[in-house]
């Protein structure tokens, strides 16, 4: 079966459950994945469609206004440019290379560039300070890393101590020593190039999360992942695509949720995609954005939903004409599902997935009830189930961890790179373990309870303590610190630590706001605790671990106060 069997394959089985009004469960039971041998990421949402020369893809603007539009053929042959420079410097199958862009058109360009040469993709967020990138880029051995002339400065200070890294292609700003400038590089280069011809299997990402114990895992994921991702995008945007669609995201393209929930599934449909490059979350810059460019499709975390519900008058002073609202990351409560019906005039669908396995649950207002506080049903395709500790399946109304059966399923990660014990450690026999406690009903909707181990959820991105608590131990000024999730009204979960300062240091407002920019720096801007309390000791179990569970309950109590 090729690619273009496989697109109506899924819009057939997606027809079949709209003229069964809502006939989930026996859809999902019969439902079959049928993956091709031989499937490339960047042949079915690029290269298929470039056959159009007039077909657009992208519409790009950044925050001075300055706009671009790209047709698939345009990005396609920027896209060989890239390829025919990046196997010219002896990148080749199985490379990883390295993203650290924002939203802009060099960002997609990379991706299917280092696609089509059968490399792998690795991309980094540009809120990532020079030790988040030092790590990522030297476990996963990258050759090369493309980055822009806003972060070439995070390169310049970690390249002594990357051992593997040999070429830097910069975008924009003057490139230094052996540093190689893109756009110089893409204009030299052959518009000619030949995807190479990968099996569906063939790894093509790595997307690293963020764990509770020792450093980020490295999620590697083969181009099927990206088929996996269709029926839940399709259902989550009520039978996308349709006539006029147009998707955007506010999400970063280095996370899945930016990549893969709206960018790579838009594109394989030949729908357009509108890039945004904005500093900051201007509520009133997106709405005018949406408005502009008649977007239809978009894919909002809930804390961007709810920054954006704090305009005045939307509906006197723009005109939005959303067809669909994707959110994820975090539960919405029943205040935003209903602003946004009577607001914008959409249903939001909740979907629930995990890097590892992404969109596997959610909702689609077109057939199902939309039940507030639920994350909706398992997709089709994708079973899903709850849990106990020994891996049996709980019965409906009973709280247990949700858990993925893998199979045939091709949206399942192939592994975390380099590190097969944690692989192993992510399986239960057959079920694959999300960390997430829940509960499913007797009508197969699920319900989000929250985390089995100490992983922080605040505004959509999901924080691994360990990686901060390392980080602030490298200040002079601290001895010990543990890092936990403070319920937050806004954002769901901040980012909060506890500190214990070393001998002879102070606690003050000015060392607080100090710990907090040095983990900004050094991390990510995402990651920083937006609460520090200093504390002369911290509990801590018979064998010396710290008791986060212990600082975790102090605080929602707290909260609760």
């Amino acid at each position: 079966m090729d690619e273009i069997q496989e697109l109506e394959l899924r819009r057939t089985t997606m027809r079949l459950i709209k003229k069964t009004m809502g006939d989930w469960d026996s859809i999902s039971r019969n439902f079959k994945w049928k993956v091709p041998k031989y499937f490339n990421i960047a042949r079915v949402v690029c290269d298929r469609h470039a056959l159009d020369r007039y077909k657009f893809a992208l519409f790009y603007e950044d925050e001075k206004g300055n706009q671009q539009k790209y047709t698939f053929w345009e990005l396609q042959q920027k896209a060989n440019r890239l390829a025919n420079v990046l196997t010219s410097i002896g990148i080749k199958k199985g490379d990883r290379v390295g993203i650290i862009l924002p939203q802009r058109p060099e960002t997609a360009i990379s991706h299917l560039a280092i696609y089509k040469i059968g490399a792998i993709a690795l991309p980094l967020a540009v809120l990532f300070g020079k030790e988040a990138l030092r790590y990522r880029l030297s476990d996963s051995s990258a050759r090369a890393v493309i980055v822009d002339a806003d972060n070439i400065h995070k390169i310049h200070e970690i390249r002594n101590d990357l051992e593997s890294l040999e070429k830097v292609l910069l975008v924009g700003g003057k490139p230094e020593k052996d540093e190689i400038e893109f756009e110089k590089a893409l204009n030299k280069a052959s518009k000619s190039f030949r995807t190479v011809k990968t099996k569906a299997d063939d790894p093509a990402i790595i997307i690293y999360t963020s764990g509770t114990t020792g450093n980020p895992k490295g999620a590697l994921h083969a181009h099927r992942y990206l088929l996996g991702h269709l029926t839940g995008f399709e259902l989550s945007h009520n039978f996308f695509p349709q006539r006029g669609d147009i998707s955007w995201t506010a999400a970063d393209w280095a996370w899945i949720g930016g990549l893969m929930d709206i960018l790579m599934p838009s594109w394989f449909y030949g729908i357009p995609v509108v890039a945004y490059r904005g500093k900051k979350f201007d509520p009133e810059k997106i709405l005018s954005l949406l408005e502009k460019y008649g977007v239809r499709n978009i894919f909002m975390p809930p804390t961007g939903l709810k920054m954006i519900r704090q305009v005045k008058n939307i509906k006197e002073r723009f005109d939005i004409r959303l067809r669909t609202i994707m959110s994820g990351g975090e539960a919405l409560g029943a205040e935003v599902l209903s602003w946004a019906q009577e607001e914008l005039n959409v249903r939001i669908n909740e979907i629930y997935g995990q890097t590892e396995a992404n969109y596997v649950i959610g909702n689609c207002a077109e057939i199902m009830d939309i039940r507030p506080g639920s994350m909706g049903k398992s997709y089709p395709g994708h079973i899903i189930d709850i849990i106990d500790d020994n891996g049996n399946i709980l019965p409906p109304g009973v709280v247990g961890e949700i858990a993925f059966r893998r199979g045939a399923d091709p949206v399942f990660f192939l592994g975390y790179w380099n590190n097969p014990t944690a692989t192993q450690e992510k399986f239960k026999g057959d079920w694959a373990c999300s960390g997430d406690t829940g509960m499913k009903d007797e009508e197969g909707y699920f319900w989000f309870k929250g985390r089995k181990d100490d992983v922080i959820i605040s505004a959509g991105y999901r924080i691994g303590p360990t990686e901060i608590e390392e980080s602030l131990i490298k200040h002079p000024a601290v001895a010990l610190s543990a890092v936990v999730a403070s319920p937050d009204e806004f954002r769901g979960s901040i980012v909060k630590a506890f500190v214990k300062l070393a001998t002879g240091c102070n606690p003050s407002h000015e060392l607080a706001r100090e710990l907090q920019e040095f983990v900004k720096k050094n991390l990510a801007a995402h990651e920083y605790p937006r609460e520090i309390e200093f504390i002369d000791d911290l509990p801590m179990t018979t064998t010396g671990k710290i008791k986060r569970r212990d600082l975790r309950l102090l605080e929602e109590q707290r909260k609760k106060k």
